[in-house]
C-alpha cells in the first residue's frame, strides 16, 4: 500500500507526555488537529492550532465529559472510505471533514482501581470514547492511522518526521496474515 499525507488529526488524550515532538511535526507540517478540553488546552500551550471539537460537531463537552467525541462527525470523518465515492459524497454533503489520525488513549481503569479509589471514580474511568474512535480507526485501516498508547507516540514522531507527515495503512495485527 502506498504511504498517504496526513493532513487532519484527532488527539484527545489522557497521558499528554512525550506528545509534544508530534504536536510539533504536525504543526510544522501544517496538519489539521482537532481535540477535547484538557488536550485541546495542551496542545495550544504548544503554539499549535487547534480547533476544538465541539466546533466540529456544534455540541459541548456533555454529561461532565462523558460525551465529546462520540458523534457523527467524528465518526462519519474517520470511518469514510476515501475511496469510495458514495462515501466521498456524503462526507461532503454533511461537511464531514476526513481525519487521518487518531491519537488516543484510554482512561487509566486499572490504575484508579488499584488506587483504592471511591466506586463513582473507578466507574467515570470506564472509556467508552476512546475505544470507540480506537475501533473506528482500525477498520478503516487503510485511510486512518491509529495510535492507541503513549507507548507508541516515539515511533510515530519518528516516522512523521522521515516520512514528511506520511503514513503507511497497514493493517491491524488481528488480521496479518
Amino acid at each position: 500500500m502506498a504511504n498517504k499525507k496526513i493532513t487532519s488529526a484527532l488527539i484527545s488524550v489522557f497521558y499528554k507526555d512525550h506528545l509534544e515532538p508530534i504536536i510539533e511535526q504536525l504543526k510544522a507540517q501544517g496538519v489539521t488537529i482537532y481535540s477535547t478540553g484538557g488536550t485541546q488546552s495542551f496542545i495550544e500551550s504548544l503554539g499549535a492550532e487547534v480547533t476544538p471539537v465541539e466546533t466540529l460537531t456544534g455540541y459541548p463537552s456533555i454529561f461532565g465529559g462523558r460525551v465529546k467525541t462520540l458523534h457523527p462527525k467524528i465518526f462519519g470523518g474517520i470511518l469514510h472510505r476515501r475511496g469510495l465515492p458514495e462515501d466521498v459524497e456524503q462526507a461532503e454533503a454533511f461537511d464531514i471533514p476526513a481525519i487521518d489520525l487518531v491519537i488516543v488513549d484510554l482512561y487509566p481503569f486499572e490504575e484508579t482501581v488499584a488506587s483504592g479509589a471511591a466506586e463513582a471514580e473507578v466507574i467515570e474511568k470506564i472509556d467508552i470514547g476512546g475505544i470507540s474512535l480506537i475501533r473506528a480507526a482500525a477498520k478503516n485501516f487503510q485511510d486512518v492511522a491509529i495510535i492507541a498508547s503513549r507507548e507508541q507516540y516515539g515511533a510515530l514522531a519518528q516516522r512523521l518526521s522521515a516520512q514528511n507527515g506520511q503514513s503507511q495503512p497497514r493493517r491491524p495485527p488481528l488480521f496479518r496474515s
